[in-house]
């Protein structure tokens, strides 16, 4: 151990030495930056600093000075890649510099003795957010974020890749004045002078990551405070550090009872009752050595069978303060390895070791910076890199290596999946801007639309791995246009010529040419972004992002709407107020702002005036109008006795049930039930394009029997013109329809079908109890009656598909039934019918189900635990389209491809409105604190995608399936599951290759057949998607992990094959 004290490595004045506040070392070793009170930022080369002693050195010393600021910088940092260094002074201001790599091209400014640079650190950016003076800054690991601490009480989160921020939090009560990150990228830690060290979990966000994407993340996992409730208050500084093993914190300026100590944090229960005391005064600044060391020699250290290092690993930290005292510590001897007294005149202010961990800088605030070298074997034996990420791995670390390359075959692999990556991110950002071809059209819901250049991109990418176009006759597009007479002169260049030149006379006389808009310098089309694109990209190629998204925080509502609602997000506040008679100018303004004093919200309306305050409007006198509904439904008495009791539907005067589009006008988004049937269109009446409509008795029969009552009447109508009418003996609760058949629900528990012309379909169905829910889809009829049993029909073939189901297993009734008395369970809140007879059911308490007439069960397709549990809830919904609960025309495969969507909406329904997901997060969320559950949010994501995957195979959602493989197949390939790759690769090559081929086909109901629904079905079709396609897909996301081309290489030489020729130019290159 030997101690170097340069003489030239400090920020010297005209009169003084200036104060050094801060150093850091950069991640490759070679520079050395501090800060001082001068207001520069001095980068300096660490070899010198080593062969300060060495007269033959003649190297650069300084490389470079920065000066940015307007006053003293009291921190800098490199970023953990290297790429960035910031900077944070008493101006408010972090500056962000980046190295360019061209040399300087200029000397030292004229009248200064600073020497020449050798590099040249230019600002990249300039970041705006405290509101007082920035003591400290941190990147994180994967240098996706940096975090600024200050003396505004605040600590600000900026991206490390756009610089934009992405929160600010103000959890503590004083001044902040440090900060560290957690090597396994999951937390940070602040310390404050508000006698606490806050821990803040986060997930690395992306690229494209904004501040309304990370509302809920950065949050506080756990404010430790027993280490510091009597610390003193008259420390600049109280940096702290995260050892590199992730299992300890030390935290600067703690104390254990009277005496000034070091409290050292442990992981998962972060308490603080170990204490390194040491000094005599407040500890200001601790570090960590970034590199593991061991006892022994590495070749007699012992090794298990799976090549982990059996011996005691240690970590070593130094830590100084205001006594002016250096400390140096290893974990497995209780006492210090070294104390050195007045190694300054004034406290010692940074610390800052070295990549390799045998060499400390330490900068103090009379000027001065000092380097202590270790002999090797000083301190221990380093540990390697590699040992120190396997520590890192039980705490669900992320971070791995760029891969080696097994041989050309990935490499092919590689660059054919990168340059369909490319090519699906120019065809979606030219769609945007206008660029491509606008008869371009993609396969919706599986009706497959001509797309003449590529395949409808999925989930960011184009599956396909062929990069060629389409030829015409053998010819590319060139020859195929040229053929056509089209050639490539531009039939506008004339007009734009004429635009050009055009000439015109100011007020003043004077002649100038009219400036030509660059907008409308195109040739065929307009260059501005076209809304039915966007739409289509988002919505069905699947040009939403697919990268995990942060789980949602239940438990703080967000309002999105401005003040004053919907009408100022779209119209604005800037409306004047209308002007009433014997009022003041601004007397409405004054008592509408009287009445929001106490924070009420004033209602006004928007009148063609202006906005005048809303009034109260009288009550109506005189006759009331009738109730939609006549009297509740005569209930069976099978519900006395029933452990399932569903509420019935009241029985309503007038019904009406709307199917296809009005005439004159788009269709409504959804139907009129119970209301009246005409519909309004730029303020005149259409008549929809077919309607049913049903009209009960308002008055009990006189003789209390009900066969005596009036009929109900039914009428069938086209455009406002009856087709046909038929009346029935009994009241009418619901009713239902399609181009196939209408259906009517009676009180009795009868049910009644009919043709498209009025011919009975079927004698009246009898049920046990009165339905409370009908819906159709194709010839499917879907009942659920009071007692939660479920019927499905084909009207078309009179079968069903399976014998009644009962809903009891899904509303817990085994649960209920446990109790004294009757208690409400969970309500069902919708029940629909997929394209091929399938029964969907969603309840209150946010869980979704469907039943698998194949194996008789129901199966739980969505719940709330993947809502607070999964970092892709939410994701993809929109990618397959939106299952609407119309009752008019629905497509059969809108539906089909809607189902999950449409059960998740209603789980996030559920659990965000209704709040009932808020005990599930918080235990979730210290699930995540505890040891053992570092890969649950992994684990559970993955789970989900595996849910999705498994429902929409078996309900034969086709676009679905293979938007969540892909997202499957993305995730799996990032964690690096190898077993599950092999096994997905394997379970889609099915039968490829065999002489027999099994067609998918299809009958004209959508039915698709059952071969199909399993991964090995045998068959060359899942899902209805050939498997090849499937296969060339996956491979094109998996190409690009060169962790997996052991795995992936096989596969891609199998089905899509490399050519030799192109092997032999790799080999070549």
């Amino acid at each position: 151990m030997r101690f170097i004290r340069p003489v030239w490595l400090t920020h010297s004045g005209e009169k003084k030495d200036f104060e050094v506040y801060s150093c850091h070392v950069s991640p490759d070793g070679s520079r050395l930056v501090t800060a001082a009170g001068d207001g520069y930022v001095r980068v300096w080369s660490t070899e010198a600093a080593f062969k300060a002693a060495d007269p033959s050195f003649n190297g650069p010393r300084q490389l470079a000075s920065m000066s940015y600021h307007s006053g003293t910088i009291h921190t800098v940092r490199f970023s953990g890649n290297g790429r960035y260094l910031a900077s944070g002074a008493d101006d408010k201001i972090v500056c962000v510099y980046t190295l360019d790599p061209h040399p300087p091209t200029h000397n030292t400014a004229f009248g200064t003795d600073e020497p020449p640079p050798v590099e040249t650190w230019k600002i990249h950016r300039r970041l705006i957010g405290h509101d007082n003076d920035v003591q400290d800054l941190g990147w994180s690991h994967d240098s996706s974020i940096l975090v600024s601490v200050g003396l505004d009480s605040k600590v600000v989160v900026w991206s490390g890749y756009t610089f934009e921020k992405l929160k600010t939090i103000s959890g503590h009560q004083s001044l902040v004045k440090g900060i560290t990150f957690d090597p396994a990228n999951k937390y940070f830690a602040t310390a404050s002078d508000d006698r606490t060290v806050k821990l803040w979990r986060f997930t690395s966000p992306g690229p494209n990551s904004t501040a309304y994407d990370q509302m809920s993340n950065f949050v506080l996992e756990k404010s430790i405070e027993n280490p510091f409730k009597h610390s003193p208050l008259t420390t600049y500084f109280r940096r702290c550090s995260w050892s590199p093993d992730g299992n300890h914190i030390a935290a600067a300026n703690a104390v254990n009872g009277p005496v000034s100590s070091v409290a050292i944090v442990n992981r998962g229960i972060w308490d603080g009752d170990i204490h390194l005391i040491g000094h005599e005064g407040p500890v200001e600044v601790c570090a960590f050595s970034p590199r593991l060391f061991s006892k022994a020699r590495p070749s007699n250290q012992s090794v298990d069978g799976k090549g982990q290092n059996l011996s005691s690993l240690v970590t070593v930290i130094a830590c100084a303060g205001q006594d002016k005292a250096l400390s140096i510590w290893i974990t497995s001897n209780p006492r210090p390895l070294v104390i050195t007294q007045e190694l300054a005149v004034k406290s010692l202010s940074d610390l800052a070791w070295t990549p390799d961990g045998l060499n400390l800088f330490i900068t103090s605030l009379d000027g001065s910076i000092i380097c202590v070298s270790f002999e090797p074997g000083e301190l221990g034996y380093e540990v390697s890199q590699e040992e120190t990420e396997k520590t890192l791995e039980r705490f669900g670390t992320g971070r791995r290596g760029a891969g080696i390359i097994e041989g050309t075959d990935g490499l092919l692999l590689e660059e054919k999946s990168r340059e369909d990556e490319l090519r699906g991110a120019e065809g979606r950002m030219g769609a945007l801007m206008g660029d491509a071809p606008p008869s371009q059209s993609v396969t919706v819901n599986g009706h497959d639309n001509p797309a003449p250049t590529s395949a409808p991109a999925i989930n960011g990418f184009t599956p396909s791995l062929d990069a060629k176009l389409p030829q015409i006759n053998g010819d590319g597009p060139d020859a195929a246009s040229q053929a056509n007479g089209q050639g490539s002169e531009d039939p506008n260049k004339e007009k734009l010529e004429k635009l050009k030149s055009r000439v015109t006379i100011t007020k003043d006389g004077k002649k100038r040419i009219a400036p030509l808009l660059l907008s409308s310098s195109g040739g065929h089309e307009s260059s501005l972004p076209r809304a039915q694109l966007m739409s289509a990209s988002s919505n069905i190629q699947g040009g939403k992002d697919d990268s995990p998204q942060t789980i949602l925080d239940l438990s703080k509502p967000y309002d999105g709407l401005p003040k004053g609602g919907l009408n100022s997000l779209l119209l604005g506040n800037k409306r004047k107020w209308a002007k009433a008679e014997g009022v003041e100018e601004d007397g409405i303004e004054k008592q509408i702002s009287l009445a929001s004093k106490d924070g009420a919200v004033p209602i006004v309306a928007n009148t063609s005036e202006g906005l005048v305050p809303a009034r109260s409007g009288s009550s109506s006198a005189g006759q009331q109008p009738t109730p939609d509904f006549i009297r509740p439904a005569v209930l069976n008495p099978s519900l006395t006795v029933s452990q399932v009791r569903l509420a019935v539907p009241k029985l309503r005067r007038h019904i009406a049930q709307t199917m296809g589009k009005p005439t004159g006008s788009a269709a409504p988004e959804d139907s009129t039930r119970g209301q009246d049937h005409s519909l309004t269109a730029n303020g005149r009446q259409v008549q929809p394009e077919l309607m049913i409509e049903v009209r009960n008795p308002s008055q009990l029969p006189t003789s209390g029997r009900s066969s005596d009552q009036e009929p109900c009447k039914i009428t069938v109508s086209r455009r406002g013109q009856p087709l046909w009418q038929d009346f029935l003996p009994r009241s009418t609760l619901l009713v239902t329809g399609n181009e196939m058949f209408w259906a009517a629900a009676c009180e009795d528990g009868s049910i009644y079908a009919w043709t498209p012309a009025g011919r009975r379909l079927v004698n009246a169905l009898i049920l046990e109890s009165q339905p409370v829910k009908v819906d159709c889809m194709n010839s499917w009829l879907l009942c659920v009656t009071a007692v939660g049993m479920c019927y499905v029909w084909d009207m078309k073939t009179l079968e069903s598909p399976h014998p009644p189901v009962s809903l009891a297993p899904l509303l817990d009734i085994a649960i209920y039934s446990l109790q004294d008395h009757v208690t409400a369970g969970p309500a069902v809140t919708a029940a629909r019918l997929s394209s091929e007879g399938r029964i969907v059911v969603r309840l209150s308490n946010g869980d979704g189900f469907a039943y698998s007439p194949t194996m008789y069960i129901w199966q739980r397709i969505s719940e709330v635990w993947w809502a607070v549990g999964s970092q892709y809830w939410n994701s993809g919904a929109a990618s397959v389209g939106d299952l609407r609960s119309s009752s008019g025309a629905r497509d059969a495969s809108t539906v089909s491809a809607g189902i999950i969507p449409f059960l998740e909406g209603g789980t996030r329904t559920e659990s965000m409105v209704r709040g009932k997901a808020v005990l599930l997060q918080r235990l979730v969320k210290q699930l995540l604190s505890r040891e053992g559950y570092e890969g649950f949010e992994s684990t559970v994501s993955i789970a989900h995608l595996e849910n999705r995957m498994a429902a929409t195979l078996t309900l034969g959602s086709k676009d679905e399936f293979r938007v969540y493989l892909y997202m499957y197949a993305k995730r799996i390939g990032n964690e690096g599951l190898k077993s599950k790759v092999e096994e997905l690769l394997q379970g889609l090559l099915g039968c490829n290759g065999e002489e027999d081929e099994i067609e998918a086909t299809r009958n004209s109901a959508g039915k698709r057949k059952a071969e199909d629904r399993t991964w090995d079905n045998g068959s060359d079709y899942l899902c209805g998607w050939a498997r090849k396609e499937l296969q060339k897909g996956v491979l094109s996301i998996l190409g690009k992990n060169r962790d997996l081309h052991r795995i992936t290489v096989p596969y891609a030489k199998l089905l899509l094959g490399v050519p030799e020729e192109q092997e032999d130019e790799m080999m070549v290159s």
